[in-house]
């Protein structure tokens, strides 16, 4: 049985070997597969360490953690280890500045270096991980992948299509689990993620992944399948790789072919095998180009016998123009062009007033005029009762008195106790009811601005299906009486019916149901 991927049903805790995303802030994310010792040999005493800009986190502290846990920082140091177990294996020693190497020799790391690193982790001991010292500030939470989170947190090699513009394109395309979809310009990975969430129903049998079966057979068994095509050959091979480790292999297909010179094929040998999909998805410059292969041709990728939904991905209203002409040319229908506009709507209450002074998240300014008078009153009061009192000492001063008549006034209240006393009366406050209800929208969600155009391809239709379609209606219209059309009858009604023709006896019963 293949290893169920964490994207489809994560484990209750973060596991070892299991992909995890440390979630820093809202819009920084970083991901990180969990391990409990150095693989790379770099030479923290805490084992595998993520460092990031908000703490350093060693896999240790992250490892058993259930998903959704905050985890703190530690306190690694980071600044003299860097490469000490790689160095010491070469006999070299650390230069100021972090050289190990003259400085005309600084340039990328050879493949001698490469394989020299490889071959100090193989033979390097696994030492006992030091344990980790909390550090006073710092944490992380601790999030199951899932294609949200990836979207957020995964290495940009090209512009991705974000959660709102996928979200709503897999709707639209009707994306449902058991079908089969092609996406042309897999780029980064992010829409291959959430179509392959969308179609998974189970995994193929691995025969059937190793021989690239059929899309029909797979039917048959309840899977669904994605076929990514990626022109641009280190990122198909990237993605390949960034598939392979996320257990999506039986699900996602990733293919390096010109689509548009090449069509939907997955090898250049004959036969080919056959896709059948139902929906696609076209990430490219220039979709045009790309329709002449998705037609009703007997090689084409597309399934015959349902209706072919499909969506263009287009920054620019030009190549908008040319796609809806070129499916007008073959035969596409329902052609829409939709552009996606979202915001995140914050609804929260607004306090306004003086008694809000010194708490947080409210507006400190008096909130009527009479309120604005009063606390003018009270600073111009303070005003004269300070330099009255400074008049009266000076004079008593002057007279050789102690000291003690300050000329405060025993109403006096500083502003520290004033304060204070704001945050006391916080606790007995119904906050949940003050202040005025006000509705305020998110300054920026991260989606791209671009056109979908959708169209639909209706299914293969030929004379002998018209044929075979008008012969079922007549048969119909001359087996009823008089020419009355038979209504249509719900299937409770032929229960109901079975059953007083079977007067009781369920073998009877059964049989005329069936």
């Amino acid at each position: 049985m293949p290893k169920i991927s964490p994207f489809f049903q994560p484990s209750p805790v973060a596991s070892q070997d299991s992909l995890a995303i440390l979630h820093l802030k809202r819009d920084l994310l970083t991901p990180t597969v969990l391990r409990d010792h150095d693989d790379e040999n770099i030479g923290y005493a805490e084992g595998k360490v993520t460092t990031t800009r908000y703490g350093n986190y060693p896999h240790s502290t992250l490892i058993g953690k259930p998903w959704g846990s905050q985890v703190k920082a530690s306190q690694v140091d980071t600044g003299t280890r860097g490469r000490v177990g790689l160095l010491a294996a070469r006999g070299e020693k650390r230069k100021r500045g972090g050289s190990s190497a003259s400085h005309g020799n600084e340039v990328a790391v050879s493949a001698k270096h490469v394989e020299e690193r490889k071959r100090v982790t193989e033979t390097t001991e696994i030492k006992d991980v030091k344990v980790p010292i909390p550090a006073e500030t710092g944490f992380c939470h601790l999030l199951p992948p899932t294609p949200e989170v990836w979207t957020a947190s995964l290495p940009h090699r090209t512009q991705v299509v974000y959660t709102p513009d996928y979200s709503y394109i897999l709707q639209r395309l009707r994306v449902t689990p058991g079908i089969a979809v092609i996406e042309a310009g897999a780029g980064s990975g992010s829409f291959t993620h959430a179509a392959a969430r969308a179609v998974f129903n189970g995994y193929p049998h691995e025969d059937a992944v190793n021989s690239r079966r059929s899309h029909a057979e797979d039917v048959e068994t309840g899977t669904g399948r994605i076929w990514s095509f990626e022109f641009h050959e280190p990122r198909a091979h990237k993605l390949q790789e960034e598939i392979g480790n996320h257990s999506l292999s039986g699900i996602v297909t990733i293919t390096h072919r010109d689509v548009y010179e090449n069509g939907f094929t997955l090898t250049d040998a004959a036969p080919q095998p056959r896709i059948e999909a139902s929906a696609v998805f076209l990430d490219l410059p220039a979709p045009w180009l790309a329709l002449k292969h998705l037609t009703r041709a007997p090689s084409s990728p597309l399934n015959p016998c349902t209706a072919t939904h499909l969506c263009t991905f287009s920054p620019c209203i030009e190549q908008v123009q040319r796609t809806v002409s070129s499916l007008r040319s073959y035969g596409w229908l329902d052609i829409e062009m939709v552009e996606l506009s979202s915001r995140r709507i914050e609804s929260r209450r607004e306090r306004v007033g003086l008694q809000e002074e010194g708490l947080r998240g409210v507006n400190a300014t008096p909130a009527t005029v009479d309120e604005a008078i009063d606390r003018l009153r009270e600073v111009e009061g303070r005003d004269r009762s300070y330099h009255h009192g400074m008049t009266v000492r000076s004079l008593n001063d002057s007279l050789g008195g102690d000291g003690r008549a300050d000329g405060q006034r025993e109403d006096y209240v500083s502003k520290q106790q004033r304060l204070q006393n704001n945050k006391d009366a916080q606790a007995d406050r119904k906050l949940y009811k003050e202040g005025r209800l006000i509705h305020r929208s998110e300054p920026e969600l991260k989606m791209h601005t671009s056109y979908l155009v959708f169209a639909v391809l209706p299914r293969a239709w030929t004379e002998e299906d018209e044929r075979r379609a008008q012969e079922d209606v007549r048969e119909r219209l001359e087996g009823t009486d008089a020419g009355v059309v038979e209504k249509p009858v719900s299937k409770r009604q032929r229960k109901r019916g079975a059953k007083e023709r079977a007067g009781g006896d369920k073998d009877i019963e059964l049989e005329m149901k069936w």
